[in-house]
This record gives structure tokens, sequence and C-alpha cells, in this order.
């Protein structure tokens, strides 16, 4: 008869499959401290020695790392799939910055939509919070500021899309979102009204999700990355025609 004697699953595995879907739901973030061993074998309710255990596999899997003295920690080989230098490199080469927002306006496109149609009460309670904080620190005109929390606002939609592979493509890549996001406000905000007008954008992204309509969540998506993008390349052309204007200018007061 093909049956097989069923054996009790060992604690220490129940331990690392809950730790893994936690990583992989993007509960757990890269760089994040655990509760200590104490704390957290209480709150699974386990013994320390089957948690060892389970830490122990976790480790030889790369997915924690312990700091000496400090705890453990989600790896941080999960956070960024690029090295400072190449992400710098990116931010500074055209011809990388348009394909990035090329490729952000289509992933978050998708995202969006998703946000619309999968995401929970909860997904949309943060990712409205965070477009109210938008709203705060544009009155308080602080650029840093408003940037920080676009990249907080893009990062809730990709959550709120419920699907971990686009979650952990974005989140590996949330130093050149991050770098993006402070660029283009940089550049940007040398033309007049881009603040408000940056700010309708999300008001209008947040408003389609609120009201759980996939296809105006990717259309507003697609329209502020398309703004965007127009805006940068105004930008470079006045930028080069104003070089050229000096050179003019100079040989005529030689």
């Amino acid at each position: 008869m093909p049956f097989q004697r069923i054996d009790a699953e060992k604690l220490s595995h129940s331990v690392v499959r809950q730790i893994e879907q936690l990583i992989l739901r993007g509960i757990l973030r890269p760089g994040e401290r655990l509760p200590s061993e104490r704390e957290l074998s209480e709150r699974l309710g386990v013994s320390r020695p089957s948690l060892r255990e389970a830490i122990a596999e976790l480790q030889d899997r790369g997915l924690l790392t312990t700091r000496a003295g400090a705890g453990i920690y989600v790896a941080e080989v999960l956070g960024s799939a690029f090295s400072p230098a190449l992400i710098r490199l990116f931010a500074h080469h055209d011809e990388a910055v348009f394909d990035y927002l090329s490729f952000r306006r289509e992933l978050e496109g998708m995202a969006a939509a998703r946000a619309a149609n999968s995401g929970t009460e909860t997904d949309l309670k943060v990712i409205d919070k965070i477009f109210q904080k938008m709203e705060v620190a544009h009155t308080k005109r602080n650029p840093s500021d408003e940037a920080e929390l676009d990249a907080q606002f893009h990062l809730a939609i990709i959550e709120a899309s419920h699907n971990v592979i686009m979650l952990h493509m974005m989140r590996s890549m949330f130093d050149l979102l991050q770098e993006g996001v402070f660029y283009n406000r940089s550049v940007m905000f040398k033309q007049r009204n881009t603040r408000d007008i940056l700010l309708e954008h999300h008001r209008a992204i947040n408003t389609a999700i609120q009201a759980r309509d996939p296809g105006a969540a990717k259309e507003a998506i697609h329209v502020h990355l398309t703004f965007v993008e127009e805006a940068l390349d105004l930008q470079q052309k006045i930028a080069r025609n104003e070089e050229i204007a000096k050179l003019r200018y100079a040989h005529e007061t030689e």
C-alpha cells in the first residue's frame, strides 16, 4: 500500500519555516534585529535548544547573521542588488536614469493595479498614512523629507501588491530608488510649480488605490513617472542651452 508513516515535525523546522515566511513576505527586513533568544523562544513557544537549532540552520542558508555582542539580524545580503558605487554611477548617467524611470513606470504600474485589487484594508491605510505625511512635509518645504516619504510611498504600494518576487526585487533596489527620487527632485525643483505637481500626482495615485480602481491607479503611476521623465529631459536641455549661451556671452565680452 502507498502509505508512509507520518512523523511529527521537529519544532526547529516549524521555527525555520515561520521565520522564512516572515522574510519572504517582507515583514522581517534586511538588517533588522531579531528579539533576544529568551524573548523569541517565549514568543514562539519553543525551547531555547530548538530555537538555536533553527537559527543555526537559517544562518547556514544565509538568511540570518550574528553580530558579536549585538544579536541576530536578518542578513543584509538580501537588501541591495547593487553596490554603492554602481548606484552612484546609475544616478549620474542619463542613459541609466531614463532606463530606470522606464523600468519603474512599467513595474510600479502593475504594482499599483495589484494594490488596488489585492491590497488589504491595512495596506491601504499604510499608503494613505504616508501620503498624509507627504502633505505635511510639503507645507514645510523640506525637499529631503519629501523625497524620503516619496520613496516610502512607492515602496508601500509595492508591498501592497502582495507579489513577493516584485517586493524583493524593489526592496533589493531600495537604495537605487532613493537615489533616483533624490536626484529627480533636486533637478526638477528648478522648474516652477514642480513640487505642487508632484504632490498632486501622488494624491491621484493614492485616491485611485483607495477607491480600488486598478486602471486609474496604473494610469496615475504612468502619468507621474512620464512627467518626471519629461521634466528631467527638459531640465537637461535647459542646462545644455545655458552652457552654449555662456560661451556666446564670453565670446561677446572678450
